[in-house]
């Protein structure tokens, strides 16, 4: 629920932190609630995506919203991934090591391309922004095994088909710099969406659900719309999509 971006950024390194040094606890005794919207700052207005500020990557103004389009999605990554660890109660201890691991790097993320952000002259929360990430989040809180199929699965999974794109995009305008942070943002998000595979597929393993089947059905009954192609076949393949729910997505 923080909203000041330094703070949440400084909370997750520290958590993260005392989590693997042993310093916390799974306490169980306070109820789960909803959380309609996670923290963000308070300037950022959410629009449709149709209203969210076009990226022509020639002028100053459009390569920065690229990056705040960028940030904003590592800003509710972290909120996902914590999220997670708070929400979904009674599963392993290294499923909470898993999603901690991914807020603290999604922090990292968020750090790393807000600087050139701030370099020129913009900072978080000052371009619109849309809200499907968290969205989706309120829409699968009630199933582990729904939020990692979809969230992890389809929504961050974009991020591997975009990322190589806005990459090319950089390199022909010579923004090495911008490249070298989607490198690592891109390696890391692998094996984030890996985290969903491992977690969706052992859900389902657990009652009894053919994981396949599993995730078509889910994408039949959650998801609007088309979703975008090509796919970066070679990085879903790592992190464990198989080539019929590759299919399947095709199909959407």
């Amino acid at each position: 629920m923080c909203c000041q971006i330094d703070e949440k950024v400084e909370k997750t390194k520290f958590y993260a932190n005392a989590w693997r040094e042993g310093q916390l606890l799974l306490d169980q005794t306070n109820p789960v609630v909803s959380i309609p919207q996670a923290g963000q700052p308070d300037n950022l207005e959410l629009v449709e995506p149709k209203f969210v500020p076009k990226r022509k990557l020639q002028s100053t103004k459009g390569l920065a919203a690229l990056l705040h389009a960028v940030a904003h999605i590592e800003f509710n990554a972290i909120n996902l991934a914590w999220d997670a660890v708070y929400r979904f109660r009674d599963m392993p201890s290294e499923f909470y090591s898993n999603w901690i691991q991914v807020a603290d790097e999604e922090a990292l993320h968020f750090s790393m391309i807000r600087e050139p952000l701030q370099a020129m002259g913009y900072d978080y929360g000052e371009l619109p922004a849309h809200n499907g990430l968290w969205e989706m989040a309120v829409e699968t809180e009630a199933d582990v095994m729904v939020r990692m199929a979809l969230v992890p699965r389809v929504l961050e999974a974009r991020g591997l088909d975009a990322t190589p794109k806005i990459m090319q995009k950089l390199q022909k305008l010579n923004q090495t710099e911008l490249v070298d942070i989607l490198k690592v943002i891109l390696r890391d998000e692998v094996g984030h969406v890996a985290i969903g595979t491992r977690w969706f597929n052992e859900l389902c393993a657990q009652r009894n659900l053919e994981p396949e089947q599993t995730f078509r059905d889910l994408l039949n009954l959650y998801y609007r719309g088309k979703i975008k192609g090509p796919f970066n076949i070679e990085a879903r393949l790592k992190a464990g999509f198989s080539l019929d729910e590759l299919d399947a997505l095709e199909s959407l």
